[in-house]
């Protein structure tokens, strides 16, 4: 990829912004339903997927008590305000994720519930379509965007040595079709473009997109015959990337014809930086992207990010803390290791409630956003000092336009299949399957 870059003067930041503005084309085959105001039940419903890499310290994670009578722990102590809109959900696992690599295997796979397969790059496959991605291919024609990937940390390219997977795998957790993962904005500026976009398209954006893809292809193209293996297979990992953009730049047709219009104004001088500089700043402007993603109803899917899998986010400015999360996730045991890393755990549910706060402050009608909405927090390992899939820390707030029991801390027996989970979660936000995966069947509890 660098090597690319570098040749053609074009810079990273430069490219992904260009793809980045494509996914905002505005494009709607069908009307919303029409609905009575004030009436709650009529409500769009929405979903979203916050994830966490590297794991909890699982010793400060677990709520005491099951059912409705039950305790917040350290970690989850921010989350007091919502504990009548929260789901805890215990001893759900990814089964086909047992015996893979510490890192890749389990978090590519987080919302597929999958075995992805083991490469180095030239043929990704999660052999799933993620549960987000279920959701946005069935109401994903009812809003301009069919749905919002958002990330902090730069796409990783080349391969990790120490197991034999290309990166890009720990880049994804959004997956359109088995070998399609989706790129994901990192740029607060470039998405809340989009979102402006969206709301008051130009007709010509279409056409200067799609001929933007063309161009970065073209250039792929050019060099990929020029370099040796290991950067050909870098471009491959790019290329498949900007594929699954050029597949939306299609629907650049239909802009104009929709009489979709945004359920809140958005203010075009309220942009937000192009680069926050730091971590806690960047991941805010994220959230409040995809509050305001919901709020507008431009798009009603999303998933975000905090960051890549493996990675190592220092966090010395975070009070007691001195070392980077994933270092802080291998605490071999150690005492202090613990503790700081129980501090970046609940730093991170610091977010998600914020988050929450967010969409419970936009009122819709008798109700708002965040009981409009199912909002999932999650992490493909529990321990991350062993890379442990069991026992994984999910959690799902908001009500789904009251089809989620909220309010609970359910434990189950000894690993649920995590499919399960999200097979409810797709019935709750109106999009039910008969199967997800390896699911057995829907969560006891979950529903309303």
């Amino acid at each position: 990829m660098s090597n690319f870059l570098k040749r053609r003067s074009i810079s990273r930041r430069t490219v992904l912004r260009g793809a980045g503005v494509t996914l905002a084309l505005p494009w709607l085959e069908a009307m919303m339903p029409a609905a009575a105001k004030g009436a709650a039940s009529a409500m769009p419903v929405r979903l979203a997927v916050l994830y966490m890499p590297n794991g909890v310290n699982t010793t400060a994670w677990a709520p005491e008590g099951t059912g409705r009578d039950f305790k917040l722990s350290p970690t989850l102590a921010p989350l007091n305000d919502f504990k009548d809109r929260i789901i805890v959900a215990q001893k759900l696992w990814n089964a086909a994720s047992k015996d893979g690599d510490g890192h890749y295997v389990k978090e590519a796979a987080i919302l597929t519930s999958t075995r992805i397969s083991k490469t180095l790059g030239e043929d990704l496959n999660s052999h799933g379509v993620s549960m987000d991605q279920v959701v946005a291919q069935k109401i994903g024609a009812q809003t301009p965007l069919p749905s919002l990937e958002l990330g902090i940390s730069p796409e990783a390219t080349g391969v990790d040595l120490a197991v034999g997977y290309t990166r890009v795998y720990g880049c994804h957790i959004a997956w359109s079709s088995p070998t399609t993962p989706l790129a994901r904005e990192i740029n607060p500026r470039s998405v809340y473009e989009r979102l402006f976009r969206a709301a008051k398209p130009n007709g010509n954006t279409g056409r200067d997109d799609a001929l933007l893809l063309d161009r970065v292809l073209g250039e792929a193209k050019a060099v990929r015959a020029e370099v040796g293996e290991a950067d050909r297979r870098r471009i491959d990992e790019y290329m498949s990337i900007v594929r699954s953009l050029e597949q939306r730049t299609e629907r650049a047709s239909a802009v104009g014809k929709s009489a979709w219009k945004p359920r809140a104004p958005i203010n075009p001088a309220a942009i937000p930086p192009e680069d926050p500089g730091e971590y806690a700043e960047h991941v805010k402007l994220m959230l409040d992207m995809m509050a305001l993603a919901f709020q507008t109803d431009t798009t009603r899917v999303c998933t975000f990010m905090f960051g890549n899998a493996v990675s190592n986010v220092s966090f010395r400015w975070l009070d007691g803390v001195k070392i980077g999360h994933h270092d802080a996730s291998h605490h071999s045991n150690d005492a202090d290791k613990l503790r700081q890393y129980q501090l970046i755990n609940k730093w991170f549910v610091a977010q998600y409630a914020y988050f929450l706060g967010r969409l419970q402050a936009a009122k819709e009608a008798d109700s708002n956003v965040l009981d409009n909405s199912a909002v999932v927090f999650a992490s493909a390992l529990s321990d991350g000092n062993s890379h442990n899939p069991h026992h994984l820390p999910i959690m799902v707030a908001g009500k789904a336009g009251g089809r989620l029991a909220a309010g609970q801390n359910l434990v189950y027996s000894e690993d649920t299949p995590l499919a399960n989970l999200w097979m409810s979660v797709l019935s709750a936000v109106g999009t039910p399957v008969d199967r997800f995966a390896d699911s057995t069947g829907l969560l006891p509890g979950i529903l309303a």
